[in-house]
């Protein structure tokens, strides 16, 4: 028996290696078909608006989801994390010409708050389409991963009332892959150098920290998100080449 130590939970060897067959499979036919979309309009990644949120802990706290300990035996490993820690909950979408965000996902009293599939809904209708009307963008993709806020019945609609078949998500037109936050240049690029920044002056409100987190993205040009694209195209290389496999944790080279 094999333990994977995330948050107490357990999972044997034959099982991981079938969920993981299972995601590698999802992951190569999503690059087959982005490949081929690509053949026909070569600037195709250049049309995707990619979307994601990512929480900023006032004290600069990072939460690798991603981190796993492997052996044989419960190493009995433990995480020391903040009780109660002070943070924004912040989304983008981010294409080659722009970033649209940051938004700050707050309730009705001001105070900061995380996503709900209502939220996210109320967000899209009342800030995301709105912003992407101000921008000189046509017959734009959208893509957002499989997390339960983003795929309900009524947020699929609701895009699609947008994008109509132009939309890359888990119940979708066209399927977003699990674990495949390696194909995400929010997740690959953009919180990463973002967070990189934004705790240099160590902000000790979360008002000075969102103030941090929109100057720093409005500074990010285009030149820049062209570089972050061209890298995704690279990715989109080496997961086919390595039948799906997950990608070493830092390609990225400015």
């Amino acid at each position: 028996m094999y333990y994977s130590i995330d948050i107490n939970f357990f999972h044997s060897k034959d099982n991981l290696v079938a969920l993981h067959f299972k995601y590698d499979q999802a992951r190569r036919r999503f690059v087959e078909w982005s490949q081929n979309e690509i053949a026909v309009v070569p600037d195709f990644p250049k049309r995707i608006l990619f979307s994601d949120e990512a929480y900023f802990w006032l004290n600069g706290y990072v939460n690798k989801q991603n981190c796993r300990i492997w052996s044989e035996a419960n190493p009995q490993v433990y995480v020391e994390t903040p009780l109660h820690p002070e943070k924004l909950t912040v989304s983008c979408a981010l294409w080659a010409g722009g970033i649209i965000g940051p938004y700050f996902f707050k309730n009705y009293k001001g105070h900061n708050v995380t996503v709900t599939g209502d939220r996210y809904r109320a967000m899209t209708t009342n800030f995301f389409i709105p912003e992407l009307n101000n921008h000189d963008v046509q017959e734009l993709w959208f893509q957002h991963d499989g997390a339960t806020c983003h795929t309900a019945r009524a947020t699929i609609d609701l895009l699609k009332d947008t994008f109509g078949d132009r939309l890359i998500s888990r119940f979708g037109p066209v399927n977003w892959p699990p674990r495949s936050c390696d194909l995400t240049p929010l997740d690959y690029f953009l919180w990463g150098y973002v967070k990189s920044l934004v705790y240099a002056d160590k902000p000790q409100t979360l008002a000075h920290l969102e103030d941090n987190i929109r100057r720093v993205i409005a500074d990010i040009r285009p030149p820049m998100l062209e570089k972050v694209i061209e890298n995704w195209t690279s990715r989109l290389d080496y997961i086919r080449a390595s039948r799906g496999s997950p990608m070493p944790e830092i390609i990225f080279k400015m």
